[in-house]
């Protein structure tokens, strides 16, 4: 299944200008499976998401991008914003008693050596990401955003390989022209929040661009050791 986990509407994100029923819309014709509203900081009603889906007769799931002090963090499985969550060890401790699951946010944001061009400066901003206290919680990392330049994306995948952890693709939409640039395969059907959240504890998942249709940086050796 083809499935953005990383979208945003108004008003309940107040720096998107994307309607939720024109999001909607826009990704069924783009060709994915499901999409996943995830506003800053603001939960979404449960029974509001189930009108959605009847309405369109598309999956329409909710998460959250929580920001912390250690950055933007997707969070799936709450139901609602509790002080503290700023502090990634406090969000990370309540994902955990819901059995929910997190995902790190555009991980290239304020780490990544800009206007280097040498080889050990970009090694030391790699490993300097990867100390990230929030990255030891988090299921997984954006390994491609939709608003990502091509440079930023790329750190983003060499510090997926570097950790060893399996990397999602979400567009971060904020406005149409955001919409069905990336998204993430997940090898077997979700139906609910409760199959999203497992499957992304599971690891069994991967990034791919739209526009070319291709998976992101994926090697069967890197995931084979996820796995294990």
């Amino acid at each position: 299944m083809l499935i953005d986990i990383h979208s945003h509407t108004w008003p309940r994100s107040h720096d998107s200008v994307l309607n939720p029923d024109d999001l909607i819309v826009r990704a069924k014709a783009a060709g994915l499976d499901a999409i996943v509203f995830t506003e800053h900081d603001t939960v979404w009603d449960y029974k509001a998401i189930e009108e959605l889906r009847a309405k369109h007769n598309f999956l329409v799931l909710a998460g959250v991008e929580i920001s912390t002090d250690d950055g933007h963090i997707l969070a799936f499985g709450i139901d609602k914003y509790v002080f503290g969550m700023h502090r990634s060890r406090e969000l990370a401790a309540y994902v955990e008693k819901v059995n929910g699951a997190l995902i790190a946010a555009h991980p290239y944001r304020r780490q990544m050596p800009w206007f280097s061009r040498n080889d050990d400066e970009y090694r030391a901003a790699l490993e300097k990401a990867a100390r990230n206290p929030a990255y030891q919680y988090v299921q997984g990392l954006e390994e491609m955003n939709g608003r990502g330049s091509d440079k930023e994306n790329e750190f983003s995948q060499r510090l997926c390989e570097m950790m060893h952890l399996p990397g999602t693709g979400g567009t971060d939409s904020h406005a149409i022209s955001d919409i069905g640039k990336c998204a993430t395969y997940f090898e077997r059907e979700i139906r609910d929040e409760r199959e999203l959240i497992e499957e992304l504890r599971a690891g069994r998942f991967y990034a791919v661009d739209l526009r070319t249709g291709k998976p992101i940086a994926v090697r069967d050796a890197r995931r084979e050791r996820m796995r294990e």
